[in-house]
């Protein structure tokens, strides 16, 4: 984390210039006294400086927001960022972002979209601490796809069941493999498992 050490006559003189050099609001660091001012005596003798150490806090959301802006540039996209944290939970929506240019981040079956959600969970958790969970969305996209998913599955299951021959799906990632097998897990009449290797592993239905 990034710190830095001051010094200065009095403990609001070194807390000042400590912010100023940082850039950061003081609700936004952690200050610790190293060395009481003291003005000595007479006010010549002894007389000591307040040394103090200003660590800035790791505000994990507007990192993120920062670092997931600059990603997005660098594609040549505009779009605004919103962040929320629920406990260790990360929730990133993009928004704003040019209809056209909307399968770019989400890429051919959510992709790329699943690639920058990888990449901002590397980042968010680079630092030792509590594992923080990083869901990426683009205005709902994933929503959208789990409700594709499930009536797919549906739709699927009952295929099985129909012509009692296995029917295997497009390769998907482990989140949408996942989707599919909690739906049907229920369904009594049929068993779903997963073959192939990623990126090309799907999903298998058969009837029992």
């Amino acid at each position: 984390m990034k710190y830095i050490i001051k010094s200065a006559k009095t403990f609001e003189e070194a807390k000042k210039e400590a912010l100023s050099e940082l850039k950061l609001e003081e609700h936004e660091v952690e200050i610790e006294v190293l060395e009481e001012a003291s003005k000595g005596l007479f006010g010549l003798i002894g007389a000591r400086d307040a040394k103090i150490k200003v660590t800035e806090i790791r505000n994990i959301e507007k990192l993120s927001k920062e670092f997931l802006e600059k990603v997005i540039n660098s594609m040549d996209l505009k779009a605004s960022i919103d962040i929320k944290r629920e406990d260790n939970n990360l929730f990133v929506d993009i928004q704003g972002i040019n209809p056209d240019d909307k399968g770019i981040i989400i890429g051919k079956r959510g992709n790329t979209l699943d690639a920058l959600q990888y990449i901002l969970s590397l980042f968010v958790n680079k630092e030792e601490g509590e594992y923080i969970k990083v869901i990426l969305d683009v205005e709902g996209y994933r929503q959208k796809r789990e409700i594709t998913l499930v009536r797919l599955a549906q739709r699927m299951a009952d295929k099985a069941i129909s012509s009692k021959i296995q029917v295997k799906l497009e390769p998907m990632n482990p989140y949408e493999r996942r989707i599919i097998h909690s739906t049907l897990q229920e369904n009594k009449d049929i068993k779903t498992f997963s073959e192939g290797n990623d990126p090309y592993r799907r999903v298998v239905i058969q009837a029992k």
